[in-house]
């Protein structure tokens, strides 16, 4: 995995860098586990437009992606690694012996051949998955579950990652990659390593015509409209726009919008970093 810097042979790659795309081994999905995906343009059931800038944008087919790893002591092996228009992560087909076949989130280092297993035997090795209760402390783990059984809902994004600080009880206790330490039940599954793809962070789309490739529409400044059309909108020349808020009125820059009674604020010991 790496990028790719292009030569200024237009504007449009003057300042493009991009992924290399080295790790990939496919460039057809596996059809039994690939479902059409319907573009919304932002728009709800009544074709009325709830999010702003949606639309356009390549036509993309969904993978299905296996986040509960719920499989357990039957071993896998990794077939290809592969590309997900979907997400920034990159994906691997399993071949179960079995016979089942499923994607899951490809962790850095995973290797086409590499077997993989997921349950109460498995190892701590990259691309296992095993109970916060079985895996050694300090251990780097992504694909957390917030709830036992519900599936892999934390550190799922290129080159995002969790570590494994302390276990105490019932609980463990994960720093995750806001920064944020929290508790999670130690019946909570977890997959060993880091996603894939982290130098996603590192790419440059180069012009604007990626981003509507992408399905992303122009953004327009919120000083630039009407009243109308945002709270910022208005005045006479060039005004500034007063408060900075979104379009329901709601302050940004500091203002906190998490709900005071959140019955997760049990579990979290620090808070994210600002």
């Amino acid at each position: 995995m790496g990028l790719r810097k292009f030569k200024p042979v237009t504007p449009g790659t003057r300042f493009r860098v991009g992924a290399s795309f080295s790790e990939i081994t496919a460039t057809k999905p596996e059809k039994s586990l690939v479902v059409s995906s319907k573009k919304s343009g932002g728009r709800n059931n009544t074709g009325k437009m709830t999010m702003r800038y949606m639309g356009g944008g390549h036509k993309k087919s969904y993978r299905l992606i296996d986040f509960k790893r719920d499989k357990f002591d039957i071993p896998a092996t990794v077939a290809t690694v592969e590309y997900d228009p979907n997400r920034t992560a990159r994906i691997a087909l399993l071949h179960y012996v079995d016979g089942e076949k499923r994607y899951i989130i490809a962790p850095e280092g995973l290797q086409v051949g590499q077997t993989v297993v997921s349950g109460e035997t498995a190892t701590p090795e990259v691309g296992n998955t095993l109970k916060l209760a079985n895996i050694p402390l300090g251990s780097i783990v992504h694909n957390v579950e917030i709830h036992p059984g519900r599936g892999a809902q934390l550190a799922r994004s290129a080159g995002a990652y969790a570590q494994l600080a302390a276990r105490d009880g019932k609980y463990a206790t994960l720093k995750m990659p806001s920064g944020e330490t929290r508790l999670i039940l130690v019946t909570c599954l977890a997959t060993i390593g880091a996603v894939s793809n982290s130098d996603h962070a590192n790419e440059v789309l180069g012009k604007a015509g990626r981003n509507r490739w992408l399905g992303r529409r122009p953004r327009t400044r919120p000083v630039a409209m009407n009243p109308v059309d945002h709270p910022m909108g208005g005045g006479e020349g060039r005004s500034s726009g007063g408060q900075p808020r979104s379009r329901n009125g709601m302050y940004s820059k500091g203002f906190k919008t998490r709900t005071l009674k959140k019955y997760s604020n049990r579990f979290i010991i620090e808070k994210r970093k600002k």
